[in-house]
């Protein structure tokens, strides 16, 4: 009888971590199921050198309210197509006609997204999230302003943290002053005091 309640225990931990397990594996995050639910109007195409995206819509006419704001939260993404879905739809319909118009209104749902995608521990997250900034920053030039504060934190520790990205984070801070107003600059100075001006 304690052989046989030995043995029903057994089974019951080996139950109970198969379906960890499968749960574990089969879980999806927001942006995944967002996409292969269809809410997101791309699909990857495998190329034999590159890869590259094919809209179901032509650009112009996708809602970018919630579309960018979903490819921003997509940033932080780890898996592949996920990974790649996630900064080239950003970036392509950054392209489209009349971004800035209909991205300007949508900074301040972006920013929580870019902010985390900053401040992952993974570098192919971090590199997505300085892209994304860049390009949005081309797009909507001073309208970023605002929100730059909340991300200069994780830009400035990232550093001081990691050298090898100093000169991609320096250029980006560039760009941000270059395309923004007169008040970037002393929000960048202030949490990254050896930046050097675009304009010295």
């Amino acid at each position: 009888m304690p052989y046989l309640a030995s043995k029903n225990r057994c089974v019951v931990q080996q139950n109970f971590y198969t379906i960890f397990k499968f749960a574990k594996k089969s879980s999806q995050s927001a942006f995944e199921s967002v996409y292969t639910k269809g809410g997101i109007p791309c699909r990857l195409v495998h190329g034999s050198v590159k890869h590259k995206l094919k809209w179901d819509v032509p650009k112009d006419e996708v809602a970018f309210d919630p579309v960018l704001v979903t490819l921003a939260e997509g940033l932080r993404e780890t898996r592949h197509p996920y990974t790649f879905v996630s900064i080239e739809g950003f970036k392509e319909l950054l392209t489209a006609s009349g971004a800035a118009q209909k991205a300007s209104p949508l900074i301040f749902k972006v920013a929580p997204s870019l902010r985390l995608a900053l401040s992952s521990k993974d570098s192919g997250a971090f590199t997505r999230g300085l892209i994304a900034l860049s390009h949005l920053s081309d797009c909507v030039g001073n309208e970023l302003d605002p929100i730059l504060k909340i991300l200069m934190t994780s830009l400035a520790r990232r550093m001081s943290s990691d050298r090898t990205q100093r000169d991609e984070i320096t250029a980006v801070l560039q760009k941000l002053e270059l395309n923004g107003s007169r008040e970037v600059l002393p929000i960048i100075k202030a949490k990254v005091p050896a930046y050097c001006s675009a304009f010295s």
